[in-house]
């Protein structure tokens, strides 16, 4: 058998002329592209409506990521804490609430964990709540660089 390179325009032209549902190579082109597509498709980060830099504390230095007094920061379902950060997985909007509950699987000080978070934009979107069980916390929005 011959493979042939076929670009998408000769792929559009078959589709005009109505011979691609009797190409068996176009057809199996087609059928690859289309499962290495989709195939890839969930490792592509799409950033949360969470992603963003946050104060721990009012007067936090939002450039210090990470520590005691700076900052935490969501980015492409990461949590990064106080030598912490956790995977945000399986999301599960809570309607009439623009809330998500997130499993966290946490890592930080050599141990491993999973724990279960709420988090959900304040009323004026300049902050964050995050709900653990058993506390809740309220973070503000570092304004962007």
């Amino acid at each position: 058998m011959v493979l042939r390179q076929i670009d998408g325009l000769a792929i559009k032209r078959l589709i005009a002329a109505g011979k691609w549902a009797n190409d068996a190579p176009l057809m199996r082109h087609l059928l690859i592209k289309m499962t290495l597509g989709f195939a890839v498709l969930p490792a592509i980060p799409f950033a949360s409506p969470y992603d963003g830099v946050y104060k721990q504390t009012a007067n936090a230095e939002c450039a210090l990521v990470g520590i005691e007094g700076g900052s935490l920061k969501i980015e492409n379902d990461i949590f990064y804490g106080v030598e912490v950060s956790c995977r945000m997985t399986s999301p599960v909007e809570i309607e009439g609430m623009e809330a998500t509950l997130y499993e966290m699987q946490c890592t930080g000080e050599d141990e491993t964990w999973t724990e279960r978070a709420m988090l959900m934009p304040d009323a004026d979107d300049a902050g964050l709540y995050m709900i653990w069980k058993g506390y809740a916390f309220r973070y503000d929005r570092c304004e962007d660089p």
